[in-house]
Parts: structure tokens; sequence; C-alpha cells
């Protein structure tokens, strides 16, 4: 059987670093040693006790680690997950409303 995906609205913001846009963060040396994802790419913020640390989308799904250049969704049902920003235009269009 095919579907369609119902329309969603969404809350769509470029992911920047101090502006409190993530659930959190998770050691670089954990995701390195513990995970099974590519890690070429992800946000590395350096604490002022040197510690290097990722930030990441905390879903039903799991952790997400935000990537350099990631968009965060917010869904209208309260949903958080990170698109790539060579993927975001391609899933999500500007309500008609927005200004551009």
């Amino acid at each position: 059987m095919k579907c369609r995906r119902l329309s969603l609205e969404a809350d769509i913001q470029k992911y920047e670093v101090g502006k409190e846009m993530e659930d959190g963060f998770e050691l670089w040396t954990d995701i390195v040693t513990k995970g099974w994802i590519v890690t070429d790419f992800l946000v590395k913020v350096t604490r002022e006790d040197g510690m290097i640390v990722c930030p990441y989308i905390k879903n039903r799904r799991g952790y997400t680690f935000i990537g350099e250049g990631d968009y965060i969704v917010v869904d209208s049902d309260g949903t958080k997950h990170v698109c790539g920003a060579d993927k975001i235009w391609n899933r999500y269009e500007k309500a008609e409303d927005e200004e551009p």
C-alpha cells in the first residue's frame, strides 16, 4: 500500500552553537569509542576545561548528533529532529505566510 505523509507545520532553524537548540552534549571520545556513526562532520564544541563535546537532539529513536550545517526541525506536535542542509529544502517548503 502506498501512502503519503500528512501535511505538518514545523519550525526550522539552522543550528547555532550557544543558542540552546540542542537537548544536550556527549563527550567526543565517547562518540568515537562507543558509537557506530560517521563522526567527520559533527559539530564539536571545546569547553573551558578542554573537553570536546558534540550536541545532540533526543527523540524516540535515541540521540541524533548535530552535524555542521544541519537544521533543527520542531514539528507542530513538539517532535524534534535534525535534517541536513542537503535535504532540508527537498522535504520542507516555506509556509505561504512566511517572509522570504
